[in-house]
């Protein structure tokens, strides 16, 4: 169990330098002509931004916190699982490889597997949004000062907004009709996709943000993004792990509703 008085301002600060690091890797690389691209074994793309980023902020680690573990998408586990990095170091590799904005750099904080620290920082969009336990969810933009986050009163889900990652990744996960029934009950569905999603609920402009096919390093810093912009962060079945290989964020007010209505 984590402790709820602990303070992570010294993470936070670290996870936020990190983050500065990994923009300067990653907008160097951004709509590069000779951006090296890759397969990994499970089809998806790599690019030598993705690895790059990755070392970078390993290298800050291993000098900053050599005591702690690190999970990172391109190169694993290794270390401690009590006091854990959780890394990924460019969300929406598919859209950094065509040159669309929609990626981030995220990076999280994990105690005993419970997401205390996140940020999630996309350059691209000129934005960066960032949390600790206790410490509110923040938002800085285009060189602004930094906004605390709250997301949305909406109360029902007639006049809620949608955003599900891929019909195809539903499908698949054999839950698509379970999303077109979800998709009938609310105002408004759209795919916003990997990072931005998240971003958007906390601030407060949609209502809930559901996807399946996920890993720690896709949603870590999201979790404690949501929870301290207010609203509610499970896997679709309720279940309260970043493990679970799925995520349903709500508003808080509406979690219930969407729960049962996802129900096999």
């Amino acid at each position: 169990m984590t402790n709820p008085t602990a303070s992570f301002e010294d993470d936070l600060a670290l996870a936020l330098r990190m983050a500065d690091a990994a923009d300067a890797i990653s907008e160097s690389r951004f709509r590069s002509a000779n951006l090296e691209i890759s397969t990994k074994p499970d089809a998806t793309h790599v690019t030598d931004a993705d690895l790059a980023v990755e070392r970078a902020l390993r290298e800050i680690l291993a000098e900053e916190r050599p005591d702690d573990g690190i999970l990172g998408e391109e190169y694993g586990t290794e270390g401690p699982t009590t006091r854990q990095w959780i890394i990924d170091p460019i969300d929406g590799t598919a859209n950094f490889l065509r040159g669309v904005p929609n990626w981030a750099t995220l990076i999280s904080l994990a105690v005993d597997g419970v997401p205390v620290v996140g940020v999630a920082s996309a350059p691209a969009f000129r934005k960066r949004w960032w949390a600790a336990t206790g410490s509110g969810a923040w938002l800085a933009e285009d060189g602004a000062e930094p906004r605390q986050l709250h997301v949305s009163g909406v109360q029902k889900l007639e006049d809620a907004s949608l955003s599900f990652q891929s019909i195809a990744q539903w499908d698949e996960a054999g839950y698509l009709d379970q999303l077109i029934r979800l998709s009938r009950d609310v105002w408004r569905d759209r795919a916003y996709g990997d990072m931005w999603s998240y971003g958007l609920l906390a601030e407060g402009l949609i209502d809930i943000v559901a996807e399946l096919d996920v890993k720690e390093y896709d949603i870590a810093p999201f979790v404690i993004l949501v929870r301290e912009a207010g609203g509610r962060f499970t896997a679709i079945n309720g279940e309260d792990s970043i493990a679970a290989r799925s995520s349903l964020a709500t508003n808080g007010i509406l979690h219930e509703q969407v729960l049962r209505n996802l129900e096999r």
